[in-house]
């Protein structure tokens, strides 16, 4: 099942790149803990070692890692053996997952949505000129593994894995990097789009069809299909985006479809006063 976790969790440690870095930083170490790429009770490398590595400031890291501290995802001891280490909180993780995803609007995933199908489609096209159907064995056997899962965090691991083992099956390392990097972004979010049974289903047939239009040679199809496929699915991250909006962290205004928020409602008393005569 961790045939993935050496890239994956090499990824956790790469340079953020956004101007919110604090926000970046909780959300990767957040997002990588809720998927299991950082293990309960796992140590994190030093705080001056792990700035290095995220590409932040130790000021913006420690603010991080007191946010985490408050979600009870990390824990700090001091003296010999000290250290940051993960804490996975009890209680479903699900309910963890909505809370941090009412921190993406939109239109951020929207334009995620884009990135992650430019690069998936890319892929499969590639790698249906590429590959040859004796070597598409592992994400045939990944994708037996997808439809057995019977939990939301496998799933979403094994799902994961087979979007990297496509982009390597597109024999192009920075495809493969790309979608390293962007698992280890969404993977845990996407956990939520997989606790029903129903949608597994789709999610497997969907990539199936992928799988085998890879088999075939059929490059155009094999692209459309993969972006069809990470399409489909942010669509349901982002139908579940607007309906946790005003949960548990307090009402917000609510977004419409592009992204943007509603404009606040007009008191009846405030347009009879305007309209009234002069």
């Amino acid at each position: 099942m961790n045939r993935d976790r050496p890239g994956a969790h090499r990824a956790v440690f790469t340079p953020v790149d956004t101007l919110a870095r604090v926000d970046a930083v909780v959300r990767r170490l957040g997002d990588a803990i809720d998927l299991g790429l950082l293990a309960d009770g796992e140590q994190l490398p030093g705080e001056a070692d792990l700035a290095g590595q995220l590409g932040v400031s130790t000021v913006t890291l420690r603010e991080a890692l007191m946010a985490l501290r408050q979600q009870g995802l990390v824990t700090t001891r001091r003296g010999r053996g000290g250290g940051s280490f993960v804490t996975v909180p009890e209680g479903p993780a699900e309910d963890r997952l909505l809370a941090r995803l009412g921190d993406w609007s939109t239109e951020e995933l929207r334009d995620l949505a884009d990135h992650w199908a430019a690069v998936s489609g890319a892929a499969a096209r590639l790698a249906a000129q590429r590959t040859a159907p004796e070597d598409l064995q592992q994400l045939r056997r990944s994708l037996a593994e997808l439809a057995d899962a019977e939990d939301s965090a496998a799933r979403s691991r094994v799902s994961g894995r087979l979007h990297v083992e496509l982009a390597a099956a597109a024999q192009s390392a920075r495809l493969t990097r790309e979608e390293v990097a962007l698992q280890t972004e969404l993977g845990a979010l996407l956990r939520l789009t997989l606790v029903e049974d129903g949608h597994l289903k789709d999610v497997v047939d969907r990539h199936r069809n992928v799988i085998n239009a890879v088999h075939d040679g059929a490059d155009d199809r094999a692209r459309d299909l993969a972006e069809q496929c990470v399409q489909t699915s942010m669509a349901r991250l982002i139908e579940l985006r607007l309906g946790s909006a005003g949960g548990a962290r307090g009402p917000r205004p609510k977004e419409g479809p592009d992204g943007q928020q509603s404009p606040p409602r007009e008191h009846r008393a405030d347009r009879t006063r305007r309209s009234a005569p002069a």
